[in-house]
C-alpha cells in the first residue's frame, strides 16, 4: 500500500451547525508559518485525503513555513451532514460557498489565502474568488469547468425532476453501491481511473469508504448528493462573477479532454477558454498523460505547477 510522506492531522471544526472534518499538513499558523495558508477543496464524491499524493510531491522548500488545509465538504468523508438531527435530502451550491467562508474565518482570519479546487471544488473556488476577491492571493482551478449554459425554458422540467428524485431517494432507489471488501472499493477506483496504481487505489479505498458493522464497505458520500439541483446553472451569472476575480488564476487541465468525454460537443474546451478570458489574470496549463483525476495520475507534475505559480 502507498506510504504517506507527510502525515496530516485531523481536526473537527464547528461550522454552521455541522462538525467539519479538516486535514491539516504543516505546523499551525504562527511566527514560523508566515506564508499564506494553502487551502485544497475536493470534488464531487471525493474526500480531502484525495490530495495526499500531491501534498507528498511538494518540495521541502515549498512546505517550509506553510500550512495546508483540506476540508471534507458537507456530506462527504468524515464531515457531518446532519443538521439539528436530520439529514438533508438535497445539497445546494451556495452552502459550499458559505462553508468555505466560515472555514477561512477559522483558519486564516483576514489573511488572504492560496486556494486550489478540483472539479466541483474548482467551480466553488472560482465563484468564491469572484464573490470574495479580497480573500484570495492566488487561485488554482483543476478541471473546474462549470457547466453548459442553460435556458429558462428548462426550468419547469428541472423542478419536476428534482421533486421526482427526492421521492426516489425516499424510496431507497438512489442508494450508492456497497462493496464486500476494501479490495472491492480499490477495484472500483481503478476501473474508474485506469491510470491509478494498485498501491494508491488501496490507500484511497481506506479513505474513500468505510465498513459498517456487517463488514460491507460504503462510500463516504451521502446519497442525497445524487439528487439533481432544482436550480439551473446560470452561465450568465457565473461569468459576471468571473469578471470580479482579482487573484491571478492558473487553470489546469488534463491532457484527456474531460469535457469532450462528458458533453459530446454540448460544451467544449473552446467555450470554457472563452469564459476564462473574462478573468483579469489567467493562464492555462495542461498536464500530460492525465485524466480528470490528475492529482492522482500525475501528482509530481501538478505539484511542480503549483510551486511555480504560488511562489
Amino acid at each position: 500500500m502507498y506510504k504517506e510522506k507527510r502525515l496530516p492531522r485531523s481536526e473537527f471544526v464547528p461550522l454552521r451547525g455541522l462538525q467539519y472534518h479538516v486535514q491539516v499538513w504543516g505546523e499551525p499558523a504562527g511566527p514560523a508559518n508566515n506564508l499564506p495558508p494553502l487551502v485544497l477543496v475536493h470534488g464531487w464524491m471525493d474526500v480531502a485525503a484525495s490530495y495526499q499524493f500531491m501534498v507528498d510531491a511538494l518540495s521541502s522548500d515549498f512546505m517550509l513555513g506553510r500550512t495546508i488545509i483540506a476540508p471534507d465538504w458537507r456530506g462527504f468523508g468524515k464531515t457531518s451532514s446532519a443538521h439539528a438531527g436530520a439529514r438533508p435530502d438535497s445539497y445546494w451550491f451556495p452552502d459550499y460557498l458559505a462553508d468555505l467562508d466560515f472555514l477561512l474565518d477559522h483558519y486564516a482570519g483576514g489573511q488572504p489565502i492560496d486556494l486550489v479546487g478540483h472539479s466541483m471544488g474548482g467551480n466553488i473556488a472560482m465563484v468564491y474568488a469572484g464573490v470574495r476577491p479580497e480573500r484570495l492571493r492566488r487561485l488554482v482551478n483543476l478541471e473546474g469547468f462549470g457547466l453548459p449554459a442553460s435556458k429558462p425554458a428548462q426550468a419547469p422540467g428541472r423542478y419536476a425532476k428534482w421533486m421526482d428524485e427526492l421521492k426516489s431517494l425516499r424510496r431507497g432507489e438512489m442508494s450508492l453501491k456497497s462493496y464486500d471488501s476494501v479490495a472491492g472499493v480499490a477495484s472500483r477506483l481503478m476501473k474508474t481511473n485506469p491510470r491509478l496504481s494498485a498501491d494508491k487505489a488501496d490507500w484511497l479505498a481506506n479513505h474513500w469508504a468505510a465498513p459498517d458493522e456487517g463488514g460491507q464497505w460504503h462510500i463516504l458520500g451521502e446519497q442525497a448528493h445524487k439528487v439533481t439541483s432544482a436550480n439551473l446553472y446560470r452561465a450568465d451569472e457565473t461569468l459576471q462573477i468571473y469578471r470580479r476575480i482579482a487573484a491571478p488564476v492558473l487553470a489546469v487541465e488534463a491532457s484527456d479532454d474531460s469535457l469532450g468525454l462528458w458533453y459530446k460537443g454540448q460544451y467544449t474546451l473552446v467555450e470554457y477558454h472563452e469564459r476564462l478570458r473574462l478573468i483579469a489574470s489567467c493562464r492555462v496549463a495542461v498536464v500530460a498523460d492525465a485524466g480528470h483525476m490528475l492529482h492522482h495520475d500525475q501528482p509530481e507534475a501538478l505539484a511542480l505547477l503549483l510551486e511555480e505559480f504560488l511562489a
